[in-house]
């Protein structure tokens, strides 16, 4: 019997191994699937690759803002081999390291439990004390959009895998994935139609940010809010979609559809009801949020398998952190929960942290919100930047920050000094103590301080 059996290789798993083979050698760790996690192989780098030499495109093509007269040819031919390039050597580090471990302590295959101390992968049965579910997610997708559209029907764990940047696509969704794909291909020449069931995009809550977001993007990108496809048709290599917008019945013809809209948990390839009838309700499944422990077993759920915030150094902190709770069970210890940090890498940027909007407002917190407008600041008005804005939210009764949202450009960087600050749990008054250099994008986010100030002290 094992100390612990750690299922699914993606960076929870991977973080749990690396902590777990600290203390005991009497471990296992079971993937089904590719060993190099969903980050590096089609989600946080490839992604950022297409980002980043989407946005060098559109900055050459935008020079003129910044004083300069540029006669530019573009080539995209060799995008997406550049992106695989890179990507590889994103795998391969990865890789390496899985490589290094000895072989008794890895399989690949699919586990499903038989009771809940007892699996079976391969046909052999295994048994614990304790267990780390860690298989994460796949994309959703529309299996009668799939019966379609076949190969013409793309997801983020296919699109990367293109020989050449098609000359047209749909893309289906309007949050993180989308949003930040759908613009990295618009900007890389590919014509492209976002079509978004609401009229939210991104990962905004705020109605002043969201709104703006809605306004700026749309002046760039062809986004049909509250529209999506009534039907497609495969023909002469092409996907024909019929719709409606504004009452008028239209047709697009594309190459592809990629379909962004969100990832399922692939806890249901488990057959988690042997060792609970109940569990077979996954919506149901009774997670401690605190300690991620599965209902009163020696199980642990961490990473993206459940959680409504995906992110990679939260699941390599729960994957970690999981690896004491299961050696010491059972004493359970909680895990420490890090200062909430999302980020979308749009242009501008979009991040949220500590309390949203929405979460400050369902709570019925008493706080004041704190603007600054990135269309008048002056470093951003410097480099041709001048779009957005931000929000700081800020406690009424104790003056803390309690989060904040950010649409304005090198939103990652201020997000990060912002989380450092809520982790520092300090008032705004200290807060604008600390040095803002000038001139920097920085010195918006003292700008919304004081505003927030200047309403507390009102």
């Amino acid at each position: 019997m094992y100390d612990i059996i750690i299922i699914g290789a993606g960076t929870a798993g991977i973080s749990a191994y690396k902590e777990a083979i600290k203390k005991t050698q009497n471990i296992l760790i079971i993937n089904d699937g590719p060993w190099d996690t969903t980050c590096a192989r089609v989600g946080c780098m490839p992604s950022k690759i297409l980002i980043s030499t989407a946005n060098r495109i559109h900055d050459i093509s935008h020079v003129s803002a910044l004083g300069l007269d540029v006669k530019a040819t573009i080539n995209t031919e060799h995008v997406m081999q550049h992106v695989q390039t890179l990507r590889d050597r994103f795998t391969r580090a990865t890789l390496k390291d899985v490589e290094s471990w000895p072989n008794e302590h890895k399989i690949s295959g699919r586990a499903e439990f038989l009771n809940a101390n007892t699996i079976i992968v391969n046909g052999q049965k295994l048994q614990a004390k304790s267990f780390i579910l860690a298989v994460g997610t796949t994309p959703t997708i529309d299996t009668t959009q799939k019966h379609i559209l076949g190969s013409k029907l793309l997801t983020s764990d296919q699109i990367f895998e293109l020989n050449q940047l098609p000359e047209s696509i749909a893309v289906i969704g309007s949050g993180v994935i989308a949003l930040e794909l759908a613009q990295a291909l618009h900007r890389c020449g590919v014509k492209t139609t976002i079509f978004a069931r609401s009229r939210r995009i991104g990962s905004l809550t705020s109605p002043t940010l969201q709104n703006l977001a809605q306004e700026v993007l749309s002046n760039e990108l062809d986004i049909k809010f509250e529209v999506l496809p009534e039907s497609y048709e495969v023909q002469n290599d092409q996907v024909h979609l019929n719709f409606t917008d504004s009452n008028k019945q239209q047709k697009l013809n594309v190459d592809y559809v990629l379909a962004a809209t969100g990832r399922s948990t692939l806890l249901d390839s488990l057959n988690l009801e042997n060792i609970d009838e109940s569990f077979n309700d996954l919506k149901k499944l009774p997670i401690d949020p605190i300690s991620k422990q599965l209902g009163e077993y020696p199980i642990f759920v961490v990473g993206d398998a459940h959680t409504s915030t995906p992110i990679q150094h939260e699941a390599a902190h729960e994957g970690k952190q999981s690896v004491n709770n299961c050696l010491n069970y059972p004493i359970i210890k909680p895990i420490k929960t890090l200062c909430p940090l999302g980020i979308l890498f749009s242009s501008p940027q979009m991040a949220t942290i500590g309390k949203s909007y929405k979460q400050l407002k369902d709570l019925n917190k008493e706080f004041v919100t704190g603007f600054v407008s990135y269309e008048k600041q002056g470093r951003a008005i410097v480099a041709a930047k001048n779009q957005g804005a931000a929000e700081v939210y800020i406690d009424v009764h104790t003056h803390k920050l309690l989060g904040a949202e950010l649409f304005c450009p090198e939103a990652e960087h201020l997000a990060h000094l912002l989380a450092w600050i809520l982790d520092e749990d300090i008032t705004i008054h200290q807060i604008l103590e600390k040095p803002f250099y000038h001139p920097t994008l920085e010195e918006g986010l003292r700008t919304a301080l004081k505003h927030a100030r200047r309403q507390l002290c009102s």
